[in-house]
């Protein structure tokens, strides 16, 4: 599929919802006792592999024709033993997040996923969750397919994540749900914090203080989780093309309503300001414990900045299109402390470093990072066809850069959007139209 120039971009628009959040409202409502409802949630097909999966270890999951989801839980320690292997398709966070509620459970599941995920390792979630008690059998380089035996009861313990890393954060947590007594996480560097709001909105006997410069997260175990009614936030991940797409092309402005901004999750826009971008937020609010705003940006002068590494883990997923954003900068932007971009989807320093050469950037890859040279806001030349290498934020970042490139920018396969943000396309499509 191509993406082409067409002028500029206007109008008000909304983005799926928060893929974090609605993966984690999946999880704790299948783990509270009653009924919960969600609305809002992202219906992409990471999200439908944790439904899928939470129905096969009991749970009652339905969405009504008013696109309202309704959980009837098990209740904590209450997940049956699957029938089959749980298929997580392309969703690394599907996988983590579940291993560490199989851990304290006495099942064993099977998990199994894309030809991608299946290159992801798990090494870094094993670790804790071995510790706690569960034995694990991966495939050669902690991989997938992966076979998980919990451990009831299984052992508390203290874990200092070695890397800043959100999932591996809460699978610790989401096993400590089912441990006796206490469960701590140490987090020298504090990343999204999703599970601790969403943990204490259940009931879960949660705190979090700051000691010696860290945070210290303690979760009580055997946890007696109350079902809610959850209102799932616009994902500022998917949010970032769009603003993106409005910051890079002449004329344009462009509004995304009802976008979180959990300050754990908004580095992309600090960035995006200190390099001058027009960002804007407006009606804020909060909405089920979750900051939320409605975002406008327009096209702005961008200047290439050195953007401090201690902001990665607020923005870590938005760091490809930010590449774009930089390619239109005047100047260079150096961007260090990405190495978690090389166990993603793809590797996203080089699939995005290879693809930006194709449509004529100048880019130096760094064994951590990316530095990009700008244009200073001339288009790109375009004209190539970029591997999306099954990563969705791969094929959303050059279908951006397209917009503004002299010549189509094609991108081999667009399909795996879908496992994100369904209708990306046709969002583009229209705020093309609108202007």
């Amino acid at each position: 599929m191509s993406f082409a120039r067409s002028g500029p971009l206007s109008g008000v628009a909304r983005v799926p919802g928060d893929k974090s959040i609605s993966h984690r409202a999946l999880m704790l409502s299948a783990l509270a006792v009653g009924e919960s409802r969600i609305e809002g949630l992202l219906e992409g097909e990471d999200v439908l592999a944790t439904a899928t999966a939470m129905r096969a270890m009991g749970a009652q999951i339905e969405r009504s024709a008013d696109a309202i989801w309704r959980v009837a839980g098990v209740g904590v320690g209450g997940l049956l033993q699957p029938g089959q292997a749980l298929d997580m398709g392309n969703s690394g966070t599907s996988t983590r997040l579940l291993m560490g509620l199989v851990a304290s459970h006495p099942i064993t599941a099977t998990f199994v996923g894309d030809a991608s995920l299946s290159k992801r390792p798990m090494n870094r979630v094993v670790e804790p969750l071995s510790l706690m008690g569960a034995d694990v059998t991966a495939s050669p380089g902690g991989r997938l397919p992966l076979m998980l035996r919990g451990l009831c009861p299984a052992v508390p313990i203290t874990y200092r994540l070695p890397v800043a890393s959100a999932q591996v954060k809460s699978a610790v947590l989401l096993a400590g749900l089912n441990t006796p007594g206490i469960t701590r996480v140490v987090e020298p560097v504090p990343t999204r914090d999703h599970s601790e709001r969403m943990l204490a909105g259940f009931g879960a006997e949660l705190t979090v203080d700051a000691e010696g410069g860290e945070r210290h997260i303690r979760i009580r175990g055997e946890a007696e989780l109350r079902p809610q009614q959850i209102v799932v936030p616009g994902d500022p991940s998917s949010a970032a093309f769009p603003v993106v797409a409005a910051l890079i092309v002449p004329g344009s402005a462009v509004t995304i309503e009802n976008v979180g901004v959990n300050p754990t999750r908004a580095g992309l826009y600090e960035v995006l300001r200190m390099m001058g971008a027009e960002i804007a937020f407006s009606n804020q609010r909060e909405v089920g414990g979750e900051p939320v705003a409605d975002v406008t940006a327009c096209f702005s002068a961008l200047s290439g900045i050195e953007v401090p590494p201690e902001i990665a883990p607020s923005m870590i997923d938005e760091f490809p299109v930010l590449f774009v954003a930089a390619a239109f900068a005047q100047g260079p932007t150096v961007m260090r402390g990405l190495e978690e971009l090389r166990v993603k989807e793809s590797d996203r320093i080089t699939t995005m470093a290879e693809g930006l050469r194709a449509i004529g950037v100048r880019v130096e890859e760094l064994p951590d990072g990316l530095i990009v040279d700008g244009t200073g806001g001339d288009p790109l030349a375009g004209g190539a066809t970029v591997a999306s290498k099954l990563d969705h934020r791969i094929a959303m970042s050059f279908a951006v850069a397209g917009l503004n490139c002299l010549a189509p920018v094609e991108i081999d396969d667009i399909s795996p959007v879908a496992t994100s943000f369904p209708g990306f396309t046709k969002l583009i499509s229209d705020l093309q139209t609108r202007s």
